[in-house]
């Protein structure tokens, strides 16, 4: 919710700060993205590491207290420097979903852990619904309330956090730090040698860059093809948000317990396949709407499989396991936003030779197909860890 509070707000600092339009301070703003989204893809694994050797509980307390003073300088900036160096330090440091993931798997017995990251998932998106409201509603005050309020959010959780949260890892369970391993490829080396991940996490990728085009073009595929308001597209999106909340915290445990992971996943990959095909296709922005649910029912897919993933990897690698999926996200931002933005301009202008609007969702359900039939044969041979020597 802090993150979020700075949405209605962050493109108006921007301008100001640049002396500038709107449509010039987007330019920036993909570029703070970006620079936040390849700081972390680097970070990630490397504080996964240090929560495997030092515990969970540090790195989390690090992480919040970095993305408060964050949100401080951002409130304080005098300049767009000012900004770019704020989002290289909270990047640098900014390991809070991965550290806690790892947490989550520590105290989980294996069958609930898809559940639990369900629940991160809920918990995250609740959070980004409310956020955007709450922001609106602060920027009456003053174009930079909003960041002191994040800032306290996040340094509060800190002090809650000293005061409350224990430690998830034994002693026993922690490994030496290693710097060969505490990188992007040195992670997922490691990881390579334990059958069957590597698959998975290609299965995810391809999950993440699929779902993250609709919110990469969305808006502008909606005024374009619907000519909807911006009012319009925002409550499509709050729709879209709440109903990958109820999938993800309600759902996931529901479809597990009925027709396992297995089943959970290959589910989700159905429907964000259908959802994506749904919005390339349709006629009108009523049959669109349609499809918001199923696209939105795809994000079950993502905790399941990191709790498939979970359960393959010893307890001194859950940290490991986590930098790794965070890096996987983080190049999905990378990624995505660019290049489907770019397909939608191809396609929408008519630079290809046809009208078609609807061909960044083609890309995203060819993807989601990708992940599925890598998914479903790999998904077979997976065993918890130390099942196989009792077998």
């Amino acid at each position: 919710m802090g993150a979020s509070l700075l949405i209605p707000v962050v493109p108006k600092l921007i301008a100001t700060l640049s002396r500038g339009s709107l449509a010039g301070a987007s330019i920036y703003g993909g570029e703070l993205a970006a620079i936040f989204a390849m700081i972390q893809f680097i970070a990630a694994p490397v504080l996964g590491n240090l929560s495997d050797r030092y515990g969970r509980r540090p790195v989390l307390l690090l992480s919040m207290a970095a993305f408060g003073l964050n949100y401080l300088v951002m409130g304080f900036a005098r300049s767009i420097a000012w900004l770019f160096l704020s989002q290289a330090f909270a990047g640098l440091f900014g390991a809070t979903l991965a550290t806690a993931g790892a947490y989550v798997a520590d105290i989980t017995p294996g069958p609930e852990r898809a559940h639990r990251f369900g629940m991160i998932g809920a918990a995250n998106g609740v959070g980004f619904i409310l956020g955007p409201m709450i922001g609106g509603i602060l920027s009456s005050y003053g174009l930079r309330v909003p960041f002191f309020a994040a800032a306290a959010i996040a340094l509060l959780n800190v002090i809650y956090g000293m005061l409350v949260l224990p430690e998830s890892l034994p002693a026993e369970n922690r490994r030496p730090f290693a710097l060969a391993r505490a990188h992007v490829l040195g992670a997922f080396g490691v990881l390579r040698a334990i059958p069957g991940v590597s698959i998975l996490l290609v299965s995810i990728l391809l999950l993440r860059l699929s779902l993250q085009t609709l919110p990469a073009t969305w808006p502008y595929f909606a005024m374009q093809k619907f000519d909807w308001t911006p009012r319009m597209v925002g409550y499509t999106l709050g729709m879209y948000g709440a109903m990958s909340i109820v999938g993800q915290g309600m759902l996931v445990s529901r479809l597990s317990r009925w027709v396992g992971s297995r089943g959970c996943v290959a589910f989700g990959l159905t429907m964000a396949i259908v959802g994506f095909l749904g919005f390339a296709f349709a006629g009108s922005g009523w049959l669109a709407l349609c499809f918001v649910i199923p696209s939105a029912l795809g994000y079950m897919s993502g905790p399941t499989m990191t709790g498939m993933l979970s359960l393959m990897v010893p307890a001194e690698r859950q940290g490991e396991l986590q930098g790794a999926l965070a890096s996987l996200v983080n190049l999905s931002l990378m990624v995505t936003p660019p290049v489907m933005t770019r397909l939608y301009d191809y396609y929408a202008t008519g630079e290809a030779g046809v009208i078609f609007p609807g061909a960044p969702y083609v890309a995203a359900a060819a993807l989601a197909i990708g992940a599925l039939v890598l998914f479903w044969p790999a998904s077979r041979a997976i065993r918890p860890v130390g099942q196989a020597a009792r077998n």
